[in-house]
C-alpha cells in the first residue's frame, strides 16, 4: 500500500497540479493538509472520478486536512479525539482495509506557532499535547498505524539548510524539540529516517528568495508509524520533483511504501 503526505497550499489553487500527481504516482492513500476549503466546497467528485474515496475535514480560506483512498474506508474520524474544543481543520484519521488487515493512517496539519510571543505558540505546545495523548491510544490498538502531515517541525540540525537562521523559530524551539520527542518517544519511526540518514532531504522550500534553486529548504512533513507499520515499510521517498512543477505548492509529498 502507497501512502503519501502533502500539504498542497490550496486544493483550488493546486487542483491541476494534484491531479496530475494522482495520476502519475498512483497513491493507494494521499493525506493532504491546508487544502483551504470548506468541506461542502471541496472538489470532491473531480477526485472520485480519478477513482478515489474521499474524506475531508475543512474549514473557509485556512486549514483543512483530508484523505483520498482507492478503497472504502471502515471509519473516519474528524477532528482529533481528546481536543474536541478546537475550532480549526487540522486533523482527520480513517481505518482502511488492506490485503493483510487494516491500516489506520491520520493526516495532520499541526499549528505553525508564530510568532511566538503571542498566543499561537502555546497553542502549538498544546495541540501536541492533545495528539500525543491521542497517539498513545491509538497506539495500544497495536494495529499498523501512520501519522502523516505537515508538522511544522524541524526535527534536527540535518533538516534545516541554515540551522542557526532558525533559532528561536516556533519550528526550531526546543520547547517543540521536546514536545515532538515526546511523541516519538511512544514507540514511533520517522519512515525517511528508517531508510534515508543523509543531510538535506527536505520537504519544504519557502516561495521567497531563491529558497527553491538554492536548495534552501526544511523537512517539516512526516510520517510517524507504529511498530507494527514499521515493521512493513519498504520504502520511503521525498517527491522533490513537484517543486520545480508549474504552479507548485511550496512543500512536497513524502511517500511509503507499506506491505499492508
Amino acid at each position: 500500500m502507497k501512502i503519501a503526505t502533502w500539504n498542497i497550499n490550496g486544493v483550488k489553487a493546486r487542483l491541476e497540479t494534484v491531479k496530475t500527481w494522482l495520476k502519475e504516482a498512483q497513491p493507494d492513500v494521499a493525506c493532504l493538509q491546508e487544502v483551504k476549503s470548506m468541506t461542502e466546497a471541496f472538489p470532491a467528485d473531480v477526485f472520485e472520478d480519478l477513482g478515489y474515496n474521499v474524506a475531508v475535514h475543512g474549514q473557509k480560506s485556512f486549514n483543512g486536512v483530508a484523505i483520498f483512498s482507492k478503497t472504502p474506508f471502515d471509519e473516519v474520524i474528524i477532528g482529533l479525539p481528546g481536543n474536541e474544543a478546537d475550532e480549526q481543520a487540522r486533523y482527520i484519521e480513517a481505518v482502511i482495509p488492506g490485503d493483510k488487515g487494516i491500516v489506520r493512517v491520520a493526516s495532520i496539519y499541526l499549528p505553525n506557532g508564530n510568532p511566538v510571543d503571542t498566543e499561537k505558540y502555546p497553542y502549538k505546545l498544546e495541540w501536541m499535547s492533545h495528539l500525543k495523548a491521542h497517539a498513545e491510544t491509538l497506539l495500544a490498538y497495536e494495529e499498523p498505524l501512520v501519522l502523516a502531515g505537515d508538522y511544522n517541525v524541524i526535527p534536527e540540525a540535518r533538516d534545516v539548510h541554515a540551522p542557526s537562521a532558525w533559532e528561536g523559530d516556533a519550528l526550531y524551539r526546543p520547547e517543540t524539540h521536546a514536545a515532538f520527542r515526546a511523541i516519538m518517544n511512544l514507540g514511533f519511526t520517522d519512515a525517511l529516517r528508517a531508510v534515508n540518514a543523509e543531510d538535506a532531504q527536505y520537504t519544504f522550500w519557502d516561495y521567497q528568495a531563491g529558497a527553491w534553486p538554492k536548495n534552501n529548504g526544511i523537512r517539516i512533513d512526516h510520517m510517524l508509524l507504529s511498530p507494527q507499520a514499521a515493521d512493513r515499510l519498504e520504502s520511503c521517498r521525498v517527491m522533490r520533483e513537484t517543486r520545480g512543477w508549474e504552479k507548485p505548492s511550496d512543500h512536497v509529498p513524502v511517500m511509503i511504501d507499506l506491505a499492508v
